[in-house]
């Protein structure tokens, strides 16, 4: 029964679950040595889970995957330099608007600021702010993404962006408001999760495969590095200006 791809990867999802199971049920009945409440939905809700990542594993690696590696491949045949990096800058911001995290985070940092008398307590206002945090880390997602792509095309090692991405954060972190700096380093990480790096890593180790001269290992990766320090970037620039 194992060897069918959906319940060979239902069972994964099981054991990649497992231990932060294992973790919250040893200290909840070991440690604070208090009954677990409402077991049912526990066990439904971890069910739900399990299904949901198995479908989204599935779901990148039927669609989302075959798709972004073929269409790096008809880029870098097609030779235009133009619409790749159009197509980088687009990906990577379609990518990072749709994380779900990214989302939550903007609407909770929106509440806390609104809370801490930063932007006026009302819907709109962090309605506004949450919108205008996501699109910059959106933005600053596209961005690397398209800059990661012209690194590839050019052979720079990729030690040179993120060097030079690292720099900034360090100039600019004295100078943003305190109340931001976390944000914006939490930003980064927050942004290239599920559905970007799979993204982003298909994307360069297709281009690095259709490339003559490039090699998947030490071209095709180093993409989502230097996303996350533009998103750190981009957010703390934010903070500054509004």
């Amino acid at each position: 029964m194992f060897k069918k791809p959906f319940i060979k990867q239902l069972f994964a999802s099981f054991l990649d679950l497992a231990p932060i199971l294992a973790v919250v049920l040893v200290f909840q009945v070991f440690i604070i040595r208090q009954p677990i409440s409402d077991a049912s939905n526990l066990i439904v809700g971890t069910f739900f889970v399990v299904l949901g990542l198995t479908l989204f594993v599935q779901g990148l690696e039927q669609s989302l995957f075959p798709i972004g590696e073929a269409m790096a491949y008809a880029f870098a045949r097609k030779g235009s330099l133009f619409w790749l990096l159009t197509f980088a800058f687009c990906l990577g911001f379609g990518a990072a608007i749709a994380e779900p995290g990214l989302a939550s985070v903007a609407e909770k940092a929106a509440h806390v600021a609104s809370n801490g008398n930063r932007i006026e307590q009302t819907d709109a206002a962090k309605a506004g702010y949450a919108l205008g945090l996501r699109i910059t880390v959106a933005v600053s997602i596209g961005f690397a993404i398209l800059v990661g792509v012209l690194r590839i095309l050019r052979g720079w090692p990729v030690y040179y962006p993120v060097l030079f991405g690292y720099v900034c954060i360090a100039i600019m972190t004295p100078f943003a408001p305190a109340g931001i700096i976390g944000i914006a380093y939490d930003s980064g990480g927050i942004a290239t999760s599920s559905i970007t790096v799979p993204l982003v890593i298909v994307l360069g180790v297709g281009l690095a495969t259709a490339i003559k001269g490039r090699n998947q290992l030490t071209d095709g990766f180093g993409l989502v590095v230097f996303a996350t320090l533009m998103a750190t970037i981009f957010v703390m620039a934010y903070g500054m200006i509004i």
